[in-house]
């Protein structure tokens, strides 16, 4: 079983700037993709920015240019920082990864708020 641990987010004002961190660890098998969603109250949970272990990247457009996903591979950790912030970005920002496997298998962190104020 995989265990997610996410630090960051808080409250920021727009046009500032929030780090985020996920760190996995139990992980019988290596860790493929890594991401970060976010959800906004009313809202459908949606992509922010995804990466392989390569270290391809994949971005909402919504954030591109504003938005730097990375990972650390020998921590199994996922970063996300996050600049120009604008207040339609404030949500709940999950992590999610995939752990490879016989069967790959999903996880989701428990979520940290970001909230930008105007």
């Amino acid at each position: 079983q995989v265990q997610l641990v996410e630090s960051g987010g808080g409250l920021v004002q727009a046009g500032g700037s929030l780090s985020l961190s996920c760190a996995a660890s139990g992980s019988r098998f290596s860790i493929n993709g890594m991401g970060w969603y976010r959800q906004a109250p009313g809202k459908q949970r949606e992509l922010v920015a995804t990466i392989t272990s390569g270290g391809s990247t994949n971005y909402a457009d919504s954030v591109k240019g504003r938005f730097t996903i990375s990972r650390n591979n020998p921590k199994n950790t996922v970063y996300l920082q996050m600049s120009s912030l604008k207040p339609e970005d404030t949500a709940v920002y999950y992590c999610n990864v995939w752990e490879s496997g016989l069967v790959p298998r999903n996880y989701w962190g428990q979520g940290t708020q970001v909230t930008v104020s105007s």
